[in-house]
């Protein structure tokens, strides 16, 4: 199965009765360069991933605890559906969508293009 539907698997116990995703991707709140300046295990101290899913009524912000972004574990913040994510640049691009920094890799960057894509014909 891939990332994406383990994802969106994990996420359709948060959402309403028939309520469809129309995208999903992961994103981290610590940086990477913090891994390499103080270690792995300081990383994971610090770091929580979250999984954002799209659907045409809002935008969920799920938390996916300490380890991976497989598993959503409870909802962090909704945000209206007309918030645009991207477009994505860089490597690790920051949407400012929470309060608390999130970073998105390229390449879910399709995935953020593929959630604001919609917002055209709403």
């Amino acid at each position: 199965m891939a990332l994406r539907d383990k994802m969106a698997d994990s996420a359709r116990p948060f959402l309403n009765p028939g309520e469809e995703i129309q995208a999903v991707f992961p994103a981290q709140t610590a940086s990477q360069y913090v891994a390499a300046l103080g270690g792995i295990f300081f990383f994971l101290g610090l770091n929580r991933y979250r999984i954002l899913v799209a659907t045409p009524e809002r935008i969920l912000v799920l938390d996916a605890g300490k380890m991976s972004f497989k598993k959503a574990r409870g909802v962090v913040t909704e945000l209206p559906r007309s918030t645009r994510l991207g477009p994505g640049t860089g490597l690790w691009y920051k949407p400012n969508v929470t309060d608390e920094k999130l970073r998105v890799h390229r390449r879910f960057f399709k995935d953020i293009s593929a959630a604001d894509s919609v917002l055209g014909t709403v």
